[in-house]
């Protein structure tokens, strides 16, 4: 149901309460809510209050908007979580492929999250069609240079995307070393072409047990002057960080930053030992950080920076609502928080979301939006010189 105050407007779903700051009006009486209600299922609903949020942040860019005056950076992008709905449909029909449907609308509930799933494993296996249809390395090329395609139409001037050749190669049993080498030349391609910045994070997928990891490992290797950093992804809970210390020893060794996927399902535990044993600089996601002061006050002092992912925290039920993310309070720690997509064909958003709808909904100020921005370069994984190329593009 919808609730109407006069100074905001709360949208009560069966998980969520979302709570939209000084709104009115949206719905202006009881026999309206009924009306509306009636009218539109509860995925609708939430649809219809959120696009309606859209129209008024449009209206009021002063409040709520990309800075137009520094780089728009999105550093947490999964390649292989951002597979366009009709690429799938004709890889499908090019490799003679079986998929769960052939028209565009009737796929999206298969590859795209509709409802919130009940956790982080259910939100991955949306993006198993995508790399099911990856029957050769020109495709894996094609997805690359469509991802960055896909970064220059959302005025991105800086991506970092991250890809675990493992997991794109797993279904038609492609060579790990070929899945980078495409990797690497659609990106390039794509760049050149579109003139969008970018660097690879290879991805173990921590999933598939230590073995696989290091198969992972090096195929990645072997084109380690073409991939910025290492991270590893998948169960969090199921395979922790410490079954992974020499593969992100050896990857220091190579040069590598290291980002880690921690804090998600497991707690603060599994973000310090992704700190202390793994290395880490950054953390994907780390909401549960929030539950450890001591980490906090150590994340802000040693400027160990947290890519948070606003809606996918939402989707993978790892945060109830947006109003209890803790991406408010990262940055009134002075925590090093960003805002990013992750997986953004599987969410069905693209960055412009997170900045325009997601933040304000999480309670970020104009102020804090800003600084989620400026936070994008400074933690990204660049040298300061070409940090400073970017900035001068705006100055």
């Amino acid at each position: 149901m919808l609730v109407s105050y006069t100074d905001c407007v709360i949208f009560v779903g069966q998980n969520n309460v979302i709570k939209i700051k000084t709104y009115t009006n949206i719905v202006s009486s009881k026999n309206s809510t009924q009306r509306f209600s009636q009218k539109h299922s509860k995925s609708k609903l939430l649809s219809a209050v959120l696009n309606r949020h859209d129209e008024l942040v449009a209206t009021d860019k002063k409040k709520f908007m990309i800075t137009k005056t520094l780089p728009l950076t999105d550093i947490h992008r999964h390649l292989d979580g951002n597979i366009r709905i009709q690429t799938i449909l004709e890889l499908g029909q090019k490799y003679n492929l079986d998929l769960p449907a052939y028209d565009i609308e009737s796929l999206r509930p298969h590859v795209q999250v509709m409802d919130n799933q009940p956790d982080l494993l259910s939100f991955l296996s949306k993006l198993d069609w995508g790399v099911k249809v990856l029957a050769s390395l020109d495709a894996c090329k094609r997805i690359a240079f469509e991802n960055m395609q896909d970064a220059a139409q959302q005025g991105l001037d800086y991506v970092e995307l991250r890809f675990s050749p493992g997991y794109m190669g797993m279904t038609h049993q492609l060579p790990l070393e070929g899945v980078v080498e495409a990797v690497i030349a659609g990106v390039k391609e794509g760049s050149q072409a579109y003139g969008v910045k970018a660097n690879l994070i290879g991805i173990m997928s921590r999933t598939f047990g230590q073995e696989a990891c290091e198969k992972e490992l090096n195929a990645l290797l072997a084109y380690k002057n073409d991939i910025k950093a290492l991270d590893l992804a998948g169960d969090e809970l199921g395979f922790p960080g410490n079954l992974f210390i020499e593969h992100f020893k050896e990857a220091r060794d190579a040069g590598w930053h290291i980002t880690v996927h921690a804090g998600e399902a497991a707690g603060p535990e599994s973000i310090w030992q992704a700190i202390e044993e793994l290395g880490a600089e950054r953390i994907g996601h780390g909401v549960k950080a929030v539950q450890d002061l001591r980490l906090l006050d150590y994340l802000a002092k040693h400027q160990i920076g947290i890519e948070s992912c606003l809606t996918s925290n939402i989707q993978t039920n790892t945060v109830p609502s947006l109003a209890e993310h803790p991406l408010k309070t990262f940055l009134e720690h002075g925590v090093l928080a960003t805002i990013n997509t992750d997986d953004p064909a599987v969410e069905g958003i693209e960055i412009q979301h997170e900045y325009l709808t997601a933040a304000p909904l999480a309670g970020l100020s104009p102020e804090q939006i800003y600084t989620a921005q400026e936070n994008g370069l400074k933690i990204a994984f660049l040298s300061e010189q070409e940090k400073d190329e970017l900035r001068q593009k705006y100055q």
